[in-house]
Formats: structure tokens, sequence, C-alpha cells
């Protein structure tokens, strides 16, 4: 199993939700976030001085798949978050060792 967590720009947030879905994911956690990378923000003025915002508000999807689907939906993503701009967000991937429900104690690919 593989843990899927994608940052994306907040607009990103219904269109690859939809995407995940028809996708056949089972869950996902969604979480808004802030966050820095290359476009390092933007400066505004309070009360007369300049101040640097450097953490720009994104959105994580968190996603634990089995590893046979990790290539599809990694390029899933990619193809509905993308808008070939800076700040289009990263993916990251790991293992993923087990996996509990805590309802049944079910382990695995039947607790995901």
């Amino acid at each position: 199993m593989k843990r899927i967590t994608a940052i994306v720009r907040p607009e990103k947030l219904e269109p690859l939700k939809e995407a995940l879905f028809a996708a056949d994911v089972s869950g996902m956690t969604i979480t808004q976030v802030m966050g820095c990378g290359h476009q390092h923000g933007w400066s505004e003025y309070y009360r007369g001085t300049e101040v640097l915002l450097n953490m720009i508000p994104k959105v994580k999807f968190e996603l634990v798949v089995p590893g046979s689907e990790t290539d599809r939906l990694v390029n899933l993503i990619c193809e509905t978050a993308s808008t070939g701009e800076v700040g289009d967000g990263k993916i990251f991937i790991s293992p993923v060792e087990e996996v509990v429900r805590i309802r049944t104690r079910e382990r695995g690919d039947a607790a995901v």
C-alpha cells in the first residue's frame, strides 16, 4: 500500500475530488493548509509597513491506495491539478506498513 499526499491549489479542490471519486477512490482526507515553495508569497502593506506574506493557502489530499493504483492516480492528480504555472503543488508518495479499521479491526487492503 502507498500513501499519496498531494498539495494543490485551493481552486482545484472540487475538480480533483470529483476526479478521484470518478476513479473509484474509496476515501480520502482533505485538509486546508498553508505553505510556501518557489513562488515565495507576495507583499502587502499593513498600517503603512510592507509585510511579506510567504505562506500561501493550499489544499492537501491524502489517499492510501494499493501499490498497483499509485501511477494511475498520480497521473490523474497531475492532469486535474495542473495549470502549468508555478505553485501547482507537489505529490509525495510513501509506503504504508499497515492499515487497521478501528470499528472491525480489519487489517491491510480490507481496511482501506
